[in-house]
């Protein structure tokens, strides 16, 4: 894993000889960006999400926060009990899309084939290399190089013959470091990868995997296969594939919506159903506005609710005719409200989505088909990933 010529490596893109996969990954992807938009930041703790005294939630910050243990996803006011120092900041998201679409515009040009994961993220095809760059890992360095020149933030990219294997490079050698990791080099690396590292392996299936004995990729592939889908079903197959070094995978240039929807973290826990209603009400105005910008309808709508104890769930129901309107949505959302124990409990979070989108124009209810998912990853309608 190094950064040596790699024109003469093999790959394996759907069993080819040729595929050469980048996985490029901004870093700190909102809190740079006001660092560099305010100096001052600089060298400081930014922490970019809501608003420590109240139900804020962490979305990103820098690597000088992320020394105290500061991570996406939490609680911003734990946050601050972590660094009481850090400098917390609103999310400027019209801002982040704006540069994002900068940073996929100057990823155009090493790759024709570009799959975007989120606003931050894609991974790259450069099997061919239409700049004669000679080599993917020539052309990764390239790419972080106009993306510094041209935006001022920096990014990691992985290098490697699969979208796993690229994937779990990029993050090795975070900020501004690329890894590579070629074929022959592939089983060394994945027989000692913790098996935190797999695709689809969270808290919950690690310590499954630790009650079992599997602790790295070589465990992984010494229990083999049959063993693995007993005991993890499907997963268990793919954790195999993946421990093997294969992953057929391909990039996917376009990349369709999955659903839309939205939701809110409440300034406050409340027990009282009629509050909830009312909240999921406006909600469902503004997943209407929503699907009407994108001229969409989905039929299956979801309801999800976090407890206060942070444990989240979701109830859906499908219907024959899609949905769109607020006031449709509404008429089913007491019926799924009733099938969780909100108000039993006290509720932190509320949301909602749509999905399951017609895949013909003479389905939808709008009249227009659906369109390519370009930069968002999140149900939201707006980009919401640091």
């Amino acid at each position: 894993m190094d950064h040596k010529n790699d024109n003469e490596t093999p790959s394996a893109r759907n069993g080819s000889a040729l595929s050469k996969i980048i996985h490029v990954d901004m870093d700190a992807f909102y809190a740079a960006i006001e660092q560099r938009d305010n100096p001052e930041l600089k060298g400081r703790p930014v922490i970019v999400g809501g608003n420590p005294k109240g139900r804020g939630v962490v979305a990103t910050c820098s690597y000088e926060a992320r020394k105290f243990g500061i991570h996406s996803a939490m609680s911003s006011a734990q946050a601050l009990r972590k660094c009481p120092h850090a400098i917390f900041i609103h999310p400027r998201k019209e801002v982040y899309a704006a540069v994002s679409i900068q940073i996929f515009s100057i990823c155009q040009k090493f790759s024709s084939c570009i799959e975007p994961l989120s606003l931050d993220e894609a991974f790259l095809d450069v099997s061919e290399d239409i700049l004669n760059l000679g080599s993917a890992t020539r052309t990764a360095e390239r790419l972080l190089e106009e993306i510094h020149k041209h935006t001022g933030l920096t990014a990691s990219a992985g290098v490697s013959f699969n979208k796993f294997l690229a994937k779990v490079a990029s993050e090795i050698h975070k900020p501004a470091g690329i890894t590579v990791i070629r074929p022959e080099e592939a089983p060394a690396f994945l027989e000692s990868l913790p098996v935190r590292k797999f695709f689809g392996v969270g808290k919950t299936t690690e310590k499954k995997m630790h009650k079992h004995g599997l602790f790295t990729g070589a465990d992984i592939k010494a229990m083999g296969e049959e063993k693995l889908k007993a005991l993890f079903g499907k997963a268990g197959k793919d954790f195999y594939t993946f421990a093997m070094g294969r992953d057929e995978r391909p990039v996917m240039a376009q990349r369709i919506r999955k659903s839309m929807g939205r939701e809110v973290t409440l300034e406050s826990d409340i027990r009282d159903t009629d509050t909830m209603l009312a909240i999921l009400k406006t909600l469902a105005r503004d997943v209407e506005a929503c699907l009407l910008r994108k001229k969409y309808a989905g039929h299956t709508l979801t309801l999800k609710v976090k407890y206060d104890n942070f444990c989240s769930i979701t109830r859906s129901a499908t219907f024959v005719r899609p949905l769109w309107r607020a006031e449709d949505i509404m008429e089913n959302i007491p019926e799924l409200l009733a099938r969780t124990e909100a108000g039993k409990k006290a509720v932190r979070l509320l949301g909602l989505s749509i999905s399951q989108f017609p895949e013909t124009e003479t389905e939808q209810t709008k009249g227009q088909m659906l369109l390519p998912f370009i930069f968002h990853k999140t149900t939201d309608c707006t980009p919401n990933k640091g």
